[in-house]
């Protein structure tokens, strides 16, 4: 697995009914490693009828898309209540810790929060559909210090809001305002300060969360932004390649994925994906393959074992080898939506509001089992995030949190 950040990841081994179950962390948008992956096991292989027990629920985040992140006994997520963004903080038994606001949110098209909080030790980075970056006392809420991106860099604003989620990586916060010689910048995530900006680089930002990969010496951060898809090196934000990638919406929302030299970027709205080659030093790449048919929109894909799983913006499930591009199977499980990866089974949430446990067989998926979302309101875009033993669901102003241990 590909460590894609220095976020520590808590694990803890916890005897449950004669079962060992290893429990991680879940601190950042698609999990530990920003893949949709988690190392956790002891996990079950079949839910009961009716879905998972429900362990608790709150409803009354107000309007957003989040998903959450969980570290050190404590479940985040955000949400726009009035024209304001707030920080919502619980316990594991689903208790309400405290809630803060963090300025002024997303109230256009689809409006509400986009982002899922970043947890890296004692502090919390977030970033808002309006371009501000804040930093909280990850346990008490108590705000740090915050910037205005899209102002202070000179950034505009795009079509449904900043969707980033933050990355942190060493002493750095990485955010995308979009600006001019600043697309993206990184900043000290103790004080807020900048230590550099993308020269040269002054494309707007699309809504993709980046990744940041090693590859030979060099460490570089793999984003989609305006109209291009790009790398660039962690360290002093030189930008080393750039591919152009103009697309429908400029939507790009989706974290490249990344192995072994190779990177799979996907679009919606019939633009398919491409695999790009990087070079033994990262400081070039080259484009191997494209294939039509999965064109994930904003649901995310994971790399496991070679293969690409992700859903279509038709709502086709495609299994997709990466080496070559070739289709080695499709379903249509839960329809279009988000996946993530756990204990050797795929977790899909349709925005039709069913929720699927997936098997990877080596010919086909099979859809092991499934229940629907009955809380909450408006789209299911919230992705799914497992965390000790337990399965979060954001939907609208609700939050569900199942019980998925075995045993």
């Amino acid at each position: 697995m590909n460590h894609l950040r220095k976020i520590s990841i808590v694990v803890a081994v916890v005897l449950w009914a004669g079962s060992t179950l290893y429990a991680v962390d879940w601190p950042q948008f698609r999990g530990p490693t920003r893949d949709g992956q988690s190392p956790e096991t002891g996990l079950m292989k079949k839910w009961p009828a009716e879905g998972p027990k429900e362990l608790w629920s709150f409803e009354g985040l107000g309007k957003g898309y989040a998903s959450v992140a969980v570290a050190d006994g404590i479940v985040y997520t955000t949400g726009m209540v009035g024209q304001d963004g707030l920080l919502f903080a619980f316990d594991l038994k689903g208790n309400l810790k405290w809630k803060v606001g963090y300025g002024p949110e997303w109230k256009g098209d689809k409006p509400g929060t986009r982002t899922t909080p970043t947890i890296d030790g004692d502090r919390l980075y977030l970033m808002s559909g309006q371009g501000r970056i804040a930093c909280h006392n990850a346990k008490t809420g108590e705000h740090i210090w915050h910037r205005d991106t899209l102002q202070e860099f000179q950034g505009k604003n795009i079509q449904w809001g900043i969707a980033e989620s933050v990355l942190i990586d060493g002493e750095k916060v990485l955010c995308t305002p979009g600006g001019k010689d600043a697309t993206v910048v990184a900043l000290k995530k103790t004080t807020g300060e900048t230590i550099w900006t993308t020269k040269g680089l002054s494309e707007r930002s699309a809504y993709c969360s980046p990744a940041v990969i090693d590859r030979g010496p060099n460490r570089l951060i793999l984003t989609m932004v305006e109209a291009s898809i790009v790398g660039i090196d962690i360290n002093t934000g030189k930008v080393y390649w750039q591919h152009p990638n103009k697309v429908s919406y400029d939507i790009s929302a989706v974290t490249p994925a990344y192995e072994n030299g190779r990177m799979y970027v996907t679009n919606g709205y019939n633009h398919g994906g491409h695999m790009f080659e990087l070079s033994p030093d990262g400081t070039s790449s080259t484009k191997k393959w494209s294939e039509p048919t999965l064109d994930v929109h904003h649901g995310g894909v994971v790399l496991v074992d070679g293969n690409i799983h992700g859903a279509s913006t038709k709502g086709q499930w495609i299994c997709l080898e990466l080496a070559s591009g070739k289709v080695k199977f499709t379903d249509k499980l839960v329809g279009k939506g988000s996946v993530i990866y756990v204990d050797g089974m795929l977790y899909g949430y349709g925005e039709n509001g069913t929720v699927g446990l997936i098997k990877i067989n080596p010919t086909a998926y099979e859809m092991v089992s499934s229940f629907k979302i009955t809380k909450g309101a408006n789209e299911h875009w919230g992705h799914p995030a497992v965390s000790n033993g337990r399965l979060y669901i954001r939907h609208g102003d609700a939050l569900m949190c199942y019980d998925i241990k075995a045993g």
